[in-house]
């Protein structure tokens, strides 16, 4: 049965839970004994205390706290005892494998708070509790800016001393366990709203609590949890796909569904100038959910979330297309025809980002037919961060200031590029990583703080996401064939149709058609495009890089966040 799961990953068509009560069975059957596993894993870990946590306990009433010693030796601790500063380092230069210490405050001779500066010098990483009679606020205020991991108040019970080295010791463990646990229930709704035939707005909340559980989960060393996750993301885009085939076309023609790339500025954006502060619109290409999760905490420091929306990234999910309908408010077709000499096609030569100013200032005299001040900002190296930086608070002179930033783009095509990086950003935890990293010691977080001392609101979105790709299929194309992995434009093209959306007719699309016979098609879930020579190189070349342009939660449900300075 398990060879069978294995076999049918590669035979999409088979995976359709909906329809397929053998491989739902199998499915979680599969989950639940990884989960088994897991429990089983737990409880010997719980039970074998062949190696036990060793405790220093330094104390100059160390004789009265025999029963609180008696207590964590029966719990199987092992707890060293001294009674004086001096000691307490010495034993810990001697003994080197003390796992916590409890530190009394007010020893004579060397102070607690004194023994800890020392403590800290020579082991920093090792966990420090407080025992004080003294209750002062300059006390505790000193002891915890000196990195105290708890802090008790005398006579402690053994039952406070407990708690603490759980939340301590095992706090890691217990919130892994937790978490693995919770996701196990959680599995299983998931899965049910995922077959029960979601909306666009219901495919967002899938998509939410996908990635919310990917971010639990990357707290948690549970390798299990993370492959049943993934397995679920999978299937999740595997009936995204089919949903966005069926839908997306209609959405086009009709004028419904949800919100798109052409409808960001005038429904976000253009209605905030009523309320009299200026707007930073800061674009993030190739900002994906999971990474503005990411960056949520940091940003918060600064900013109240006023409000967390989304919108749908055009086809193709590339930045050619869906920024552009961004500033323009217009699908690229309609782009081409109202500008023809500013549209460039795919096969043609030339920027195809060059004129977003202009398409951002037309839109804006168009939709709200008064004088505006706005600028138009493009940061695509550390010259131009640098200015965007220095210029920050300028930008408050402007009713609106559009802001596009690039770097998580270039991240994602030099990731492809250089090994460093691959090894850098291995998978999708390692990747978020990346990018908080970066954003921490980025130009724009520093224009932000500045920003955030100034009456002005903020909106931070994407133009599209990413998708880590996995597998690839074959196309063929002539010459004009665009060299897009995730999504191709050409005539005659050959493929398999299984696994695209195939647009005939690009004007159904809201596309300009390069040739009279252009046919448009973009990937299912993690595959990617590839043409037959050299095949299997491009092959390993590609696999789990990160692409756009295709059909997937991560690339097209895109953030939307507008922000208020907390200070304000």
């Amino acid at each position: 049965m398990v060879q069978t799961l294995r076999n049918s990953q590669n035979d999409p068509e088979s995976l359709n839970l909906k329809n397929n009560p053998a491989f739902k069975t199998l499915w979680f059957g599969r989950c639940y004994k990884m989960v088994a596993g897991f429990q089983i894993k737990k409880t010997n870990q719980q039970g074998n205390m062949s190696d036990k946590i060793r405790i220093l306990w330094a104390d100059d009433e160390i004789d009265l706290l025999k029963p609180q010693l008696f207590f964590l030796e029966k719990k199987g601790y092992e707890v060293i005892t001294v009674s004086n500063g001096h000691d307490a380092l010495d034993t810990l230069d001697e003994t080197g494998d003390i796992d916590l210490i409890f530190l009394d405050e007010s020893m004579p001779g060397l102070t607690g708070l004194e023994t800890l500066s020392r403590i800290k010098a020579r082991q920093p990483n090792i966990p420090v509790v407080m025992i004080t009679k003294n209750e002062a606020e300059n006390i505790m205020e000193e002891a915890i800016g000196s990195q105290i991991d708890d802090y008790l108040i005398k006579p402690v019970n053994p039952n406070q001393i407990l708690l603490t080295l759980k939340k301590i010791m095992d706090n890691k463990r217990l919130v892994a366990e937790r978490t693995a646990t919770n996701y196990q229930q959680e599995f299983r709704h998931i899965t049910m709203e995922i077959n029960d035939g979601p909306d666009y707005s219901g495919w967002v909340d899938i998509y939410r609590k996908i990635i919310a559980w990917e971010l639990r989960l990357d707290e948690s060393n549970n390798p299990q949890m993370k492959e049943i996750l993934a397995m679920q993301k999978q299937d999740a885009n595997r009936e995204f796909f089919k949903y966005v085939s069926r839908h997306y076309l209609d959405w086009i023609k009709m004028q419904k569904g949800p919100r798109r790339s052409e409808h960001l500025i005038k429904e976000k954006v253009l209605p905030l100038l009523a309320g009299g502060k200026p707007v930073i619109f800061v674009l993030l290409d190739n900002l994906r959910y999971d990474q503005w999760k990411i960056l949520e905490p940091i940003i918060s420091e600064y900013y109240r979330v006023e409000e967390e929306d989304y919108f749908y990234s055009i086809l193709p999910t590339a930045t050619q297309y869906s920024r552009n309908a961004i500033f323009s408010g217009l699908m690229p077709a309609d782009i081409q025809k109202r500008f023809p000499d500013w549209w460039l096609n795919d096969n043609e030569e030339g920027g195809k980002n060059m004129k977003e100013a202009e398409l951002m200032a037309d839109q804006i005299k168009r939709l709200v037919r008064k004088d505006i001040r706005s600028e138009y900002v493009k940061v695509t190296n550390v010259l131009s961060a640098r200015q965007m930086q220095d210029n920050a608070l300028n930008y408050t002179n402007n009713d609106i200031t559009a802001i596009v930033y690039n770097f998580i783009d270039m991240l994602s095509h030099s990731r492809t590029e250089m090994e460093v990086l691959k090894e850098l950003a291995g998978d999708e935890q390692a990747y978020r990583s990346l990018t908080r990293s970066w954003f921490l010691h980025s130009p724009l977080w520093t224009a932000l703080q500045k920003l955030a001392e100034r009456d002005v609101q903020v909106i931070i979105t994407t133009d599209h996401g990413t998708i880590r790709v996995k597998d690839s299929t074959k196309v063929v194309g002539d010459r004009e064939t665009t060299t897009n992995l995730r999504y191709k434009v050409g005539k005659n093209l050959n493929y398999e149709k299984k696994d695209v959306l195939e647009v005939k007719n690009p004007a159904d699309a809201g596309l300009p058609s390069p040739n009279m016979s252009s046919t448009y098609i973009f990937a299912k879930e993690d595959l990617f495009f590839l043409y037959p020579n050299n095949y299997t190189y491009f092959h390993n070349f590609f696999k789990d890089t990160f692409q756009h342009g295709g059909i997937s939660l991560e690339e097209m449900i895109c953030p939307i966040i507008r922000l208020v300075p907390k200070t304000k």
